[in-house]
C-alpha cells in the first residue's frame, strides 16, 4: 500500500538505499485517482520499491522545490537525488520501465 509522506518526514524517506516513487497529487485529480490503485498495485508486487504519495495542496513548498505544476507526477529517487520523473497518469509498466530501473 501507497503511505503518504509530507513536509516532516519527506527528506528521510526519499534518502533510502531503495528506489523511492513519490506521487505528487490532489484528492480532487482525476487523473491522480485513476492513478492511486496503479501504485498500490505497484507497491504490492515490488518490494524492492518504496512508494509514496504527497498532497501538493497540503505541501507546496515542497511541490515548488521540485518544481511540479501538473499533478500527478511521479519522481523516483535514490539516496536522495532525482533519478526519473513521469507527468499524467500512465499504465504500471511505463512507471516501472522508466522510474524503477
Amino acid at each position: 500500500m501507497v503511505k503518504k509522506i509530507n513536509k516532516l518526514n519527506f527528506d528521510q524517506r526519499i534518502n533510502s538505499e531503495k528506489t523511492v516513487i513519490v506521487d505528487f497529487y490532489a484528492d480532487w485529480c482525476g487523473p491522480c485517482r485513476m492513478l492511486a490503485p496503479i501504485l498500490d498495485e505497484l507497491a504490492l508486487e515490488n518490494p524492492d520499491l518504496e512508494v509514496y504519495k504527497l498532497d501538493v495542496d497540503d505541501d507546496q513548498e515542497i511541490a515548488s522545490k521540485y518544481g511540479v505544476v501538473n499533478i500527478p507526477t511521479l519522481i523516483s529517487f535514490k539516496k536522495g537525488e532525482e533519478m526519473g520523473r513521469i507527468r499524467g497518469a500512465v499504465p504500471k509498466e511505463i512507471i516501472l520501465e522508466e522510474l524503477a530501473g
